[in-house]
């Protein structure tokens, strides 16, 4: 019989090892730890030293929280939750130091967070749906947020866009160094009400035309990992963005030199011409089209010699102290050619249509005349193309063949206009770091559409909308560094260093190994590829079950048994604990 001691404490199993004429001497002894003046001591409560090996573990066990069920004897289910891709992304997180990342120390509104970046990529929903969703899963009890409520989320949000900065700071630190190429690009989201100060009407990259909506641009490395995120008001123009962006990357991040990347309409001339004077600060940006028909008319460029090759460096006065790197694609001259074709046919349809009405009479007047006629030509966006002849009583119309071959001769033609050196980088290196800019494009269709659903924004307050976008942008963090370990499981090309000897101007293609998988739908051990959100589904089928023994009271103990792992999941889950910050 074992003799217990009066003072309080936490029980536990000590076993020692010695070695005496060649053998070894195990002691298991039961002992109490107990705190007085301050110290920490232990107190033996017995020696268990003569009972098996066996009961001794379960001993161990019982005391470290474990719960027994009679052998043999059947037991049921109680409740079941999907376990496995909570267990995905929260490794990830623990692999990126996400924590840390948040705070250093840990506190409420940090549990929270992740909790919500985590809810992101798995289900995401409204704060209030994800308050219950989360508990169709482990994600509330992974994270340690069982009881919080829509309220502590928003006061989650608030911590959060108070420590945005300090964040971007460590992200920038992480992956961004003096020298660095930076991607920038800009997107739109669309409100749902009109209380928000950020609210505004713009051009509406999601094609909700009227609506009110919120502008943000991204700030990502080389590869298109995110680093920052800003929020601005939704009629702001894409290039009022750009220079406080690399002032933002010098003065907060201490990137001190710099290539910025950045579309045609981002990088405007008042934003080269104010970098001219800033050796430290190189960009890459491409002409609009009208600059290009100028640099053709005055036969800066002639186009006859694309004739043997796709790729040619030029200068012009112009252009002072920059290259010029003319590019022509022959697959995207086919198709502009071709949807030019559809959309000129399918204007002369409709411009039949209204010249019978008026033939028959059915439509008089100059000006009834000429709203017909505007309506049918501002659908396709090809009047150009058209001459149009109304008079009160007479609608005539024909081609305009020149026209139509002066822009047929510049399909598929485009020019990377650049500040950086040859001799740092050279033209098809050029227009391959352009071209990465369909990685923040790749970062929005995530965060808008594919998997994060960032939109419709249901938030009121300028700041949930700023909290709301940039715990967005965190999500993606996460989920890029997975799509990135899951590459091999995914439809995704694995050969990532195979796209820097392509031709940079020729479309981009799949490699051998990566078109199997898309042809296939299976990989190289005859399993199915999957897409992200499969992958996500697949391990989604793990399951957490609480069991206890049948008719037994609801106060009862219980134990968790998790579902087995397959070998895909088994494998999506090592290549998760592979990922590097």
């Amino acid at each position: 019989m074992i003799s217990m001691a009066s003072r309080n404490g936490t029980a536990h199993v000590v076993t020692t090892k010695r070695e005496y004429n060649g053998k070894v001497y195990c002691t298991h002894l039961l002992r109490r730890s107990y705190r007085e003046d301050g110290k920490v001591k232990n107190e033996t409560l017995g020696n268990l030293s003569h009972l098996p090996d066996s009961v001794i573990d379960l001993i161990r066990r019982s005391l470290q929280g474990e719960t027994f069920v009679p052998a043999g004897e059947a037991f049921e289910i109680s409740s079941s939750r999907a376990h496995g891709h909570v267990q995905a992304v929260s490794l990830a997180m623990q692999r990126l130091g996400f924590a840390s990342l948040l705070a250093t120390k840990p506190c409420p509104e940090r549990d929270l967070v992740q909790a919500m970046v985590a809810s992101r990529i798995v289900c995401p929903a409204t704060k209030l749906a994800t308050t219950r969703l989360w508990h169709t899963s482990t994600l509330a009890e992974e994270f340690g947020v069982t009881d919080a409520s829509e309220d502590d989320l928003y006061a989650a949000m608030d911590w959060l866009l108070a420590a945005q900065d300090r964040i971007q700071k460590k992200l920038a630190a992480r992956h961004l160094r003096d020298d660095s190429l930076v991607l920038y690009d800009l997107s739109s989201s669309y409100f749902e009400g009109s209380c928000c100060p950020l609210a505004k009407l713009g051009y509406s990259r999601d094609g909700k035309r009227g609506t009110l909506q919120v502008n943000y641009g991204l700030l990502t490395d080389a590869r298109g990992c995110p680093v920052a995120v800003s929020v601005f008001e939704g009629n702001t123009s894409d290039s009022t963005t750009f220079m406080p962006e690399v002032t933002r990357l010098r003065e907060q991040f201490g990137i001190k030199r710099m290539v910025m990347v950045g579309d045609r309409g981002m990088i405007s001339q008042k934003a080269i011409d104010e970098m001219s004077g800033d050796a430290d600060v190189a960009w890459i940006t491409a002409l609009r089209s009208a600059s290009i028909r100028t640099l053709v008319e005055q036969r800066h460029l002639q186009l006859g010699l694309f004739d043997e090759r796709n790729l040619l460096e030029i200068s012009s006065a112009d252009f002072p102290g920059e290259r010029l790197v003319a590019c022509r694609n022959t697959e995207l001259a086919r198709m502009r050619a071709h949807t030019r074709e559809d959309l000129l046919a399918a204007t002369q349809r409709s411009l039949e249509k209204v010249k019978a009405r008026v033939d028959a009479a059915k439509l008089m007047g100059k000006d009834k005349i000429g709203v017909a006629v505007g309506k049918v030509v501002n659908t396709y966006k090809v009047a150009k193309h058209f001459e149009l002849t109304i008079t009160d009583n007479t609608f005539t119309f024909e081609r305009l063949a020149d026209s139509i071959a002066a822009e047929a001769a510049l399909d598929g033609l485009y020019i990377i206009r650049t500040s950086v050196k040859a001799e740092r980088m050279d033209a098809p290196t050029c227009v391959r770091t352009y071209k990465s800019l369909s990685q923040v494009e790749r970062a929005f269709r995530s965060i808008k559409t594919m998997d994060l659903k960032v939109r419709p924004i249901h938030h009121h307050l300028e700041g949930r909308v700023r909290a709301h976008i940039f715990l967005c942008m965190l999500a993606y963090y996460v989920e890029w560094h997975m799509r990135q370990a899951w590459r091999e499981l995914m439809f995704a090309d694995e050969d990532q260093a195979a796209k820097f000897s392509r031709d940079p101007v020729a479309p981009a293609k799949r490699s051998e190994a990566a078109m199997k998988k898309v042809l296939s739908r299976t990989l190289e051990d005859g399993t199915p590829a999957h897409s992200f959100q499969t992958l996500l589904r697949e391990l989604e089928t793990v399951v957490r079950n609480t069991c206890r023994t049948p008719n037994s009271t609801s106060d009862a103990p219980t134990f968790q048994l998790t579902t087995k792992q397959n070998e895909k999941q088994k494998r999506a889950l090592e290549l998760i604990d592979q990922i590097k910050p």
